[in-house]
This record gives C-alpha cells, structure tokens and sequence, in this order.
C-alpha cells in the first residue's frame, strides 16, 4: 500500500492505496465523493471528467498514485454551497441532461473549455471538446445549447470555486 496526499475541493486528503487504485476509485471508494461517474472503464466516455493541478481530465486514466501532491476538484467542489456554479445552472436552465449519468463529466469538461477560451468560445469548438465525452440521452444539442449560454454569461467566472487547503 503507497500512502497518497492531495487537495480534493479544497481540503486535504490522505489514504492509502495499492499502486494500481485509479484515481476515479480512490475518489468514490475511498473519499466517498460520489459525484465522479464511472462509465467505460475504456476512458472513452467521458463520465469521470474531474480537475487535476486545473486541467480537465478523465480520472478512470490516472493512477491515484500519481495525483499524490496534485489539487484535484471534483463536481462536488465547483459549487459555492448552495448556489450552483455558472454552467451547473445553465445546464439546468438549458436542459443540458436528461438521465444525468454523464453530466458531471460534461459539467466538468465545460469548466475546464470555458476557463481556456472564455466567451468567445463557439460551438465548433465546442463540439470538438466534447469530443471525449458520451451521452446516450440528449443528442448533444442543449448540451452545446448550456455550455455556449455559461461561456456568454460568465466566461471569466468559470473556473472551478478554490477553497484554501485545510
């Protein structure tokens, strides 16, 4: 077992863990942050989209092991308590979701685009982001329709809410 320490939303966090435990495990099962889905197991979906050191990554990909010393942020930490983050309500607003199993991975994912290309974010670039991530529900289009509606209205405001570490 190799002990691991990171800031996840804000807080640090240790555990101990075998050399092989992903990252999106070490999450759920050992943090009990549920909000980070597992869908492939293939890192073809999308569904595990969390921040690593602010970068938008697919956590079913990357060993905990080498997020030991990382920030990571996870949907459960974008939130500023119960006030939704920016592209949580223009998901909600736009109907961005239907079954919801892949939209805090999409959620996630738009954070991270919104932060790199701010309003003037388009949908071809949009589209092509989304690229690795799946929804089986929705055919996309309120997807797209929420992401550009959050990037309009708060593109500065998009990056992930940071707590200082405790």
């Amino acid at each position: 077992m190799t002990e691991v320490s990171m800031v996840v939303n804000g807080r640090r966090m240790t555990g101990a863990v075998e050399d092989r435990t992903l990252l999106v495990q070490f999450l759920r099962e050992g943090l009990g942050l549920t909000g980070t889905h597992v869908g492939c197991d293939t890192s073809q979906c999308g569904a595990c989209v969390v921040h690593l050191d602010g970068r938008a990554v697919k956590s079913c990909s990357v060993l905990a092991v080498q997020a030991s010393g990382s920030e990571v942020t996870t949907i459960e930490g974008i939130a500023k308590g119960q006030d939704l983050h920016p592209v949580q309500a223009a998901f909600r607003e736009h109907h961005g979701l239907q079954c919801g199993y892949c939209t805090p991975g999409m959620i996630m994912t738009a954070v991270d685009m919104i932060a790199r290309h701010g309003a003037s974010l388009d949908e071809k670039t949009v589209r092509d982001e989304l690229d690795g991530n799946i929804c089986r529900c929705t055919g996309y289009h309120n997807i797209v329709k929420a992401i550009l509606a959050a990037a309009e209205s708060s593109g500065a405001s998009a990056e992930p809410q940071r707590v200082a570490a405790e």
